[in-house]
């Protein structure tokens, strides 16, 4: 079966599970590898490395959220031209895709570079944490260009129906990196910049992987030097669409700098490595209804483009379901373990495991609603509603979690930041769950709408139209 019939005629649940595993298998690789880093650090260098991380994290969040940006708006746009079977559209929005998310990676770096000190004593960094963060982060920086264009262009890899490969990518940056974050961190002694030298490295290698695939490999997409020519037209839907998945991912960057500062001020560089240890693990749980999310959004798309909406709600109740079970059991090693889990960074620490685990608990409670957060907005996005997917983006870590950070801490200290977090997420999946059954509601509708006119349509029309 062809590979883009086949997103109109597979079984959706077949189709989703080809789609998605391999999304989740690379980017749960690609979480092992950034938690291998911390461990290898805080158990080589100690909290202070951990907090290191912590303190940089926000300049690595807003480098991939301009990759997404770029990446999820243009990937959408594709999928939808690959649905009407528009090929040379599709192939354009690649080229003007690409061309923005060079021109995007050198913007970013330079001022970062010039900055650089300012920056992470603005997110948080003390004057004890300040030497590490900045020597992982300044080799970071400069490889940023891989980052941004590996993980945008990869995109358009499942997009064309290769979900298999699209995961290999993430294979091998991450199992590179696995190899070589120990190597460089103890072998060669190079401590934090061995770290960010083998994410460097591996990123590297990943951005010339997926090149050769649209270069040298039999794909459906070529990249063509006359579509890298930047369309006004093209470039502000592709923004439009991916606006809010860069909402997401920014708002993000902008909370880990919220909550840095105000842990330092009330807890300390123990309680930033704590809450460090925390956004790895809540990372590493999402990861799967990631997949999911990334997965459905060529299978959506594409049968949106087709109109063939009974597979888009059809696929969007699966995915649902599916990333619901994968949160909850996987909330239930947070509940029952957390201290073991904390004791994995750093086994020495008896104030990180013991901020940790409660930090953990009481900051992932309602951690089995965010698959209904993360789909939700992937849906909207999928269909290239671009105002809906925005909203979704902003409910729970700009309208809710920004304020709750900015206030409770005032009148509990630590315990204030822990709390925001089920807040937002008990509230974000509510809202998500309105919008979700609204547009299914018009779905619904317009389903209805078509088969009223089908039935209606006169017999000699159907006759004259069907000889």
């Amino acid at each position: 079966m062809n590979k883009t019939n086949a997103l109109s005629e597979e079984n959706t649940i077949k189709l989703l599970i080809s789609y998605s595993l391999p999304m989740i298998v690379g980017l749960f690789v690609g979480a092992f590898y950034n938690i291998i880093d911390r461990v290898f650090i805080g158990n080589g260098i100690g909290d202070l490395g951990i907090a290191g991380i912590a303190v940089s994290f926000p300049i690595m969040m807003t480098i991939m959220a301009f990759s997404t940006l770029i990446g999820t708006g243009a990937t959408a746009l594709t999928s939808i031209r690959l649905g009407e079977k528009n090929t040379a559209e599709a192939e354009k929005v690649m080229g003007n895709a690409l061309t923005l998310l060079i021109i995007v990676s050198i913007l970013f770096t330079v001022p970062c570079l010039i900055f650089l000190n300012p920056i992470l004593k603005a997110f948080g960094a003390s004057p004890e944490v300040l030497k590490p963060a900045a020597d992982y982060i300044w080799i970071i920086l400069l490889a940023s260009i891989f980052m941004i264009v590996g993980s945008g262009m990869n995109n358009f890899i499942r997009a064309e129906g290769n979900p298999k490969k699209a995961m290999f990518t993430l294979l091998i940056g991450s199992v590179l990196n696995v190899i070589l974050a120990p190597l460089f961190i103890f072998g060669f002694g190079w401590g934090m910049q061995g770290a960010a030298l083998a994410t460097a490295i591996s990123q590297l290698v990943s951005a010339l992987w997926v090149l050769s695939h649209f270069f040298l490999s039999k794909s459906l997409l070529k990249i063509r030097a006359k579509n890298m020519r930047l369309d006004g037209r093209l470039v502000g839907k592709i923004l439009a669409v991916g606006v809010g998945s860069f909402i997401t991912q920014l708002a993000s960057s902008v909370l880990f700098v919220i909550i840095n500062n105000v842990l330092l001020r009330y807890g300390g560089n123990t309680a930033i490595a704590g809450m460090n240890v925390v956004n790895a693990v809540q990372t590493f749980i999402m990861l799967p209804v990631w997949g999911i999310s990334l997965g459905i959004q060529p299978i959506i798309g594409y049968n949106y483009g087709a109109k063939n909406f009974e597979r888009v709600k059809s696929t969007l109740k699966t995915a649902l379901i599916i990333s619901t079970v994968i949160a909850s059991v996987a909330s239930l090693f947070v509940y029952f373990l957390p201290e073991y889990i904390v004791a994995i960074f750093n086994s020495e620490s008896r104030q990180l495991i013991s901020f940790g685990s409660h930090a953990l608990v009481t900051y992932l409670l309602f951690t089995p609603l965010i698959g209904l957060s993360i789909v939700g907005s992937g849906y909207f996005q999928s269909l290239g509603k671009a105002k809906q997917a925005i909203l979704l983006s902003l409910t729970r870590q700009v309208f809710i979690l920004v304020p709750a950070l900015l206030i409770l801490p005032r009148f509990l200290g630590v315990e204030g930041v822990l709390i925001s977090g089920p807040i937002s997420d008990f509230c974000a999946a509510a809202i998500t769950f309105g919008c979700v059954v609204a547009n299914l509601k018009q779905i619904q509708n317009q389903m209805k709408i078509g088969t009223t006119a089908v039935q209606s349509e006169p017999t000699g029309v159907a006759g004259s139209s069907e000889s």
